[in-house]
């Protein structure tokens, strides 16, 4: 028996990295999965992977900036397999880099949107879905950067730490319904979106085994062995966490140099956003 089974399960930024590697898990342990991401070529690999790893998935583009992809997401989960039980709100982007005095007001919002917004709109549309199911599970990816300063651009550890807020806000408003709420904080992993950052996959490992206690970079294996066990019902008497996966980074030291954290310590505007339309 999986750990999954019967279960159906959506998954937001499911193309690549922290997001692929859940599917994969989740699927492998019996759950239907419905995978959301813009990138459709990289979802559709997923979609194989997954039913490759003996699961049912299916994919569906999904822009979560739009209030309408989320809500269709969930909807396509409902038609597809008859209910939701989880739901991992984990797409990112890196978003707005740069000196806080030369950040612009465009790339800030569109990071908030991206990071925070789209959390909100996963909960808000999951929620109805899991009382009528008698319970779930509500996933989404925060970050060391929201429990830490000098761990990520200024744009994205504002919109990590509200994730932590919101997460715990909103467990207590829903746990006389069965749902559980909880978030996950990397530390250093190595994704795709890290890796374009740092000139490829091998350089951004060298980097990241540098920052923690346990001298090895992180992978999104790492994250999805978290989301697994608060999915499972091993994890039912778990709600409004913040559940560290970093390695040892947070226990003490010095977090990386702000132009190591992807922030540009100069005044340059960038934003910097899916990980599939950049090349390392």
């Amino acid at each position: 028996m999986g750990r999954l089974d019967s279960k159906v399960a959506v998954i937001t930024g499911a193309a690549s990295g922290i997001g692929l590697a859940t599917a994969m898990r989740f699927a492998g342990e019996g759950a239907a999965v419905v995978l959301g991401d813009l990138n459709e070529e990289g979802g559709a690999a997923a979609v194989r992977q997954c039913k490759e790893n003996g699961g049912r998935a299916v994919f569906q583009k999904c822009n979560v900036e739009a209030e309408g992809d989320i809500k269709a997401l969930i909807e396509r989960a409902v038609k597809e397999y008859g209910k939701l039980d989880i739901i991992y709100n984990n797409a990112g982007v890196g978003g707005a880099l740069g000196s806080i005095e030369e950040t612009s007001i465009e790339h800030w919002d569109k990071t908030q949107s991206v990071l925070l917004r789209a959390v909100f709109l996963g909960m808000k549309y999951a929620v109805p879905e899991m009382k009528k199911s008698g319970g779930g599970s509500i996933i989404s990816t925060a970050s060391v950067a929201g429990l830490r300063g000098g761990a990520g651009p200024h744009s994205y550890t504002a919109a990590k730490t509200a994730v932590i807020g919101l997460t715990r806000s909103v467990a207590l408003e829903v746990g006389e319904f069965k749902i559980r709420v909880n978030c996950i904080c990397p530390g250093g992993i190595n994704t795709p979106m890290l890796a374009n950052r740092f000139g490829g996959q091998q350089s951004a490992e060298v980097f990241l085994t540098q920052l923690q206690a346990i001298r090895r970079a992180g992978h999104p294996e790492d994250i999805a062995n978290m989301a697994l066990f608060l999915a499972s019902d091993e994890s039912q008497w778990i709600t409004g966490t913040a559940m560290v996966v970093d390695g040892g980074m947070t226990a003490g030291g010095a977090p990386p140099a702000p132009q190591q954290a992807g922030q540009s310590t100069g005044a340059a505007n960038e934003y910097y956003g899916p990980s599939f339309e950049y090349k390392a």
